[in-house]
C-alpha cells in the first residue's frame, strides 16, 4: 500500500516542538524527513525524564522521540560555509522546507523563503514563528508559553476567580500549531499538483492561541469585553462545574443544556426533592440560586469516592468525567481500545509506549512506531547526497 506522502521529501531545520512535531506527522504520512541539528544535538533531544524530576532512568527523551520519529538526522554546524552549502543542496532536492529559525538567521544562511523560491518556484516553505512575518515582533524569539499562552489572553482566561494564572504544560500550543502546519502543507501540495507552483505556509503561535481560544476571542472582538472567569462557588450553570469527592478527587459535570439534564441528574443522585424545589425550577432560577445549589451538590458528591460515582453514573443520562491523573489517563481503557497509544522499539531504550499520530486513516496505517534517529546517524550519506567531497565531509565531522 502506498503511503499518502510517499515520494515527498522534507528538509526540517527546526528545534523544540512545533515545527518538528509537524515534521513527525509528515513522516507518519510517508514523507522522507531530513532533520538538521546542531552537532551536539538540540536541548530537547537531551531532556530526559530525570532532568524533569521524574524518578526513572529512561535513557532517552520520550517527548523528543515522539516529535521526531521516523526522520533522518544530519548534525552539522551551519556557521561553516560547506555546511550551509550542503543544506541548500538538500533543500534544492526537497519538496518542503520546514523551519522555525528567525528571519534574520535564514537570510544569513541563504535559506529565506524569497531566496529559495526565486531559485525553485515549486518549493513549499513552512515557517513557524512566535508572532508571524510582519509587524514589530516578527524577529522576536518565543515559545508557546509566551506567544500562545500568555500574550493571547489564554493564560488569564483559564483560571478560576481570585487565583493566580496557571502554568502551561510543555508543547501544548506547539502541537496545535503542528496540525495547522500540516494542513497548510497538504493544501499546498494539492495546489502544486494543479499548477506546479509552491508557496509559503506561515503559522504563528500567537495566531494559533487566539484561534484555539476562539470562543472567547470571537466574543472579545465583537464586544470589546472578555467573558467573565469561572467561579465554581457561583457558576452560571451548577451542572457545568467541578466537584470534590470523598477521596479528595474531583469530578467534572458538563451538562451545558441544564434543562435537558436537570431531571435525570436528580434521579441519579436519588434526590427527587431537588427537581421539585422552586429555587432550582429552571436554568434561570438555578443561576440565581447557584451558590445554594453548589453547596448542596458539594455535600452530595462529596459523600462518595470517585470510583463509586463512576459506578453510579455508568450508563445513566448524565455527561461527566473524572478528573484523571496523567498516569491514569495513559492507561484509560477507552483510549487503549481506540488506538491512542503505539509501541516503539528503540535500539537503546528498548520497547516503550508513546502517543500515536492524532488521526487514523482507513487506507494508511498511522502507527507512529518508529524511533527518532540517533544524532547525525546519516551524516555521511546525506552529505554525499548534497554533493560534498570526502574531504569536506571529514572536516564537518570534526
Amino acid at each position: 500500500m502506498t503511503a499518502p506522502l510517499e515520494g515527498i521529501r522534507v528538509v526540517e531545520l527546526a528545534s523544540y516542538v512545533a515545527a518538528p512535531s509537524a515534521g513527525a506527522l509528515l513522516a507518519d504520512l510517508g514523507a522522507e524527513v531530513i532533520k538538521v541539528e546542531i552537532p551536539e544535538g538540540e536541548i530537547y533531544r537531551h531532556s530526559r525524564p530525570r532532568l524533569q524530576g521524574i524518578k526513572h532512568d529512561f535513557p532517552e527523551a520520550p517527548q523528543f522521540q515522539m516529535d521526531n520519529r521516523g526522520k533522518r538526522s544530519l548534525a552539522i554546524d551551519l556557521k561553516r560555509a560547506s555546511a550551509q552549502r550542503a543544506v541548500r543542496a538538500l533543500v534544492d532536492r526537497a519538496d518542503i522546507f520546514l523551519t522555525n529559525m528567525l528571519p534574520h538567521r535564514l537570510e544569513r544562511y541563504g535559506l529565506d523563503p524569497d531566496t529559495l523560491r526565486r531559485a525553485r518556484p515549486e518549493l513549499i516553505v513552512g515557517l513557524l514563528s512566535g508572532y508571524g512575518r510582519e509587524g514589530p515582533d516578527a524577529e522576536r524569539p518565543a515559545f508557546d508559553y509566551t506567544a500562545y499562552w500568555a500574550r493571547t489572553g489564554m493564560m488569564d482566561q483559564m483560571r478560576d476567580a481570585d487565583t493566580a494564572p496557571s502554568f502551561l504544560r510543555p508543547g501544548v500550543g506547539d502541537h496545535a500549531a503542528a496540525l495547522a502546519l500540516v494542513t497548510g502543507f497538504l493544501s499546498a501540495l494539492r495546489m502544486r499538483d494543479r499548477d506546479g507552483l509552491g508557496q509559503v505556509v506561515d503559522v504563528s503561535l500567537q495566531h494559533i492561541g487566539l484561534y484555539i481560544l476562539g470562543n472567547d476571542s470571537a466574543q472579545a472582538l465583537a464586544t470589546g469585553e472578555a467573558p467573565p472567569p469561572h467561579d465554581r462557588h457561583r457558576p452560571r450553570n451548577p451542572l457545568w462545574n467541578q466537584y470534590r469527592t470523598a477521596d479528595d478527587r474531583w469530578l467534572f459535570l458538563v451538562m451545558i443544556e441544564s434543562e435537558r439534564y436537570w431531571q435525570p441528574l436528580c434521579e441519579v443522585l436519588e434526590r427527587p426533592d431537588l427537581a421539585k424545589d422552586e429555587r432550582f425550577g429552571d436554568a434561570r432560577e438555578r443561576y440565581r440560586h447557584s451558590s445554594e445549589l453548589v453547596a448542596i451538590l458539594d455535600e452530595i458528591l462529596g459523600s462518595r469516592t470517585i470510583a463509586e460515582w463512576e459506578e453510579i453514573f455508568r450508563g445513566r443520562k448524565v455527561i461527566w468525567a473524572p478528573v484523571a491523573t496523567l498516569v491514569e489517563a495513559v492507561d484509560d481503557p477507552q483510549a487503549v481500545a481506540a488506538g491512542v497509544f503505539s509501541e516503539v522499539r528503540h535500539p537503546v531504550a528498548g520497547t516503550y509506549r508513546t502517543i500515536a499520530p492524532p488521526l487514523t486513516m482507513s487506507r494508511h496505517a498511522m502507527r507512529g512506531e518508529k524511533p527518532a534517529p540517533a544524532l547525525g546517524e546519516e551524516n555521511e550519506t546525506l552529505l554525499r547526497e548534497a554533493g560534498l567531497t570526502q574531504e569536506e565531509i571529514d572536516q564537518l565531522s570534526r
